[in-house]
């Protein structure tokens, strides 16, 4: 009987002690800096996500945008300046390479 409490007692403390110190690696971090990139190819910055999002600029190779965010596996929430106008939209990760 003593082994069982024991038992449940240190399971307890574990299960305690792994949920508090827990980290959240995909948590948001809102205070992180845009990350300078280049594109490799020519890309679509769109205003959302899927395939009938409206596009908003075409950027060439070699254009440089900010990574604000990864998004999703697809996806990058960027921020570019072309002609004098900065828009902030989505493009593919397939833009940037490896």
């Amino acid at each position: 009987m003593k082994k069982t409490v024991l038992y449940l007692g240190v399971l307890a403390l574990f299960t305690a002690s792994c949920s508090s110190s827990r980290d959240d690696s995909r948590s948001r971090h809102p205070d992180s800096k845009p990350v300078e990139h280049t594109s490799v190819v020519e890309c679509i910055l769109y205003d959302g996500m899927t395939k009938t999002s409206k596009q908003l600029a075409t950027l060439n190779a070699g254009s440089e945008v900010q990574v604000m965010d990864t998004v999703s596996a697809y996806f990058l929430k960027v921020r570019v300046t072309a002609a004098g106008k900065t828009e902030t939209g989505y493009m593919y990760r397939t833009c940037f390479g490896k």
